[in-house]
């Protein structure tokens, strides 16, 4: 099969799609929803798995070849593997991935293996059992740290992703990065956005990506710059002597918007070309409309051609004219 290359308007390549397959999470993390929860969807307000097989095929055909299942946490929808064995066998798609929050995650780890899952995401913002119950609202340490062993022990390879938050967890930096000292583990500190579902947690933020970097390096003096990947969201780094590696996410100051190749579809089947716009398609309502391939295709490179420069022109263009402040589960993380 021939490979496509999709691009748009400021000529950014276009071939990772992010795909929020629910909405819907067993934690109630402090940076991502508000801790009553959120109001989910309905399952019929969801698309079916026909119909992501339908649109990633689509997609696929027009050069999309990394797909990244996200939610919500993905295994609390049923049947997720029968999805994921349903993508790898979509003809132009040549990595799937995954993020999880690790809680039901371990008992599938040797298919994902055997389908060849390209790497796993875990989300873990401490190897504190205490703090992580005060920052997820929930007492599930033990199977996120099962799903870990078991993930480092079948080699998939696997990114940390931890949310930096001022008086939450800055405590636990140097801890999460003594796990690359003899784990082949790309931990990744992210700074906090306002997708919480309230808004942003403090007047300015404080512990930017500058600042993380200069916290590690303060303790880690030997901290090297290694060669950030095309199209990386994160500028990395290794302790030398250590196994791992080390990941700086600037995701609230948008430093990476000039190489972003990828689009996100929410649970609910709505595009984003960018994380920081409010959705500038609906297409499970073009799906449900009877809408052919064609005419969806026509749709999807009219908004790749309209896209934003960066996600400070996202936000200022969103159509509710408000400040972002959706919960990262509805967005699709």
């Amino acid at each position: 099969m021939q490979l496509l290359t999709l691009f748009d308007n400021h000529n950014r390549p276009i071939n990772y799609l992010r795909l929020a397959v629910t909405d819907r999470c067993n934690l109630r993390c402090f940076y991502c929803m508000p801790e009553e929860g959120i109001h989910y969807l309905l399952r019929k307000e969801l698309l079916t798995f026909e119909e992501i097989h339908r649109l990633v095929s689509l997609m696929a055909s027009m050069g999309i070849t990394k797909v990244r299942l996200t939610g919500g946490e993905p295994f609390v929808r049923t049947d997720l593997m029968k999805l994921i064995r349903s993508i790898v066998e979509i003809p132009g798609i040549q990595d799937l991935h995954l993020t999880t929050n690790g809680i039901l995650t371990s008992a599938f780890i040797p298919e994902l293996k055997k389908l060849g899952i390209a790497s796993v995401n875990l989300s873990l913002d401490t190897l504190d059992r205490e703090r992580f119950k005060t920052i997820t609202r929930r007492d599930e340490f033990e199977p996120v740290m099962k799903t870990l062993d078991q993930l480092l022990k079948q080699e998939i390879p696997v990114k940390i992703n931890a949310v930096v938050m001022d008086g939450k967890n800055t405590d636990d930096i140097l801890p999460l990065i003594e796990l690359t000292r003899n784990h082949k583990v790309d931990v990744r500190f992210i700074e906090e956005m306002p997708f919480n579902g309230e808004g942003s947690h403090y007047p300015v933020l404080n512990w930017t990506y500058k600042k993380i970097v200069r916290y590690i390096q303060e303790h880690h003096p030997g901290l090297q710059k290694i060669h950030d990947a095309a199209n990386s969201t994160s500028y990395n780094y290794t302790i030398p002597g250590y196994t791992g590696t080390i990941g700086v996410i600037a995701a609230f100051s948008r430093t990476f918007c000039g190489t972003c190749n990828r689009i996100r579809l929410t649970a609910q089947g709505v595009l984003k070309t960018c994380l920081y716009d409010n959705g500038v398609l609906d297409i499970k309502t073009l799906l449900r409309s009877g809408a052919t391939d064609d005419e969806i295709r026509e749709k999807l490179l009219y908004a790749f051609r309209h896209r934003a420069q960066d996600g400070f022109e996202a936000e200022a263009k969103r159509s509710d004219h408000l400040p972002v402040h959706e919960s990262m589960s509805t967005i699709g993380g």
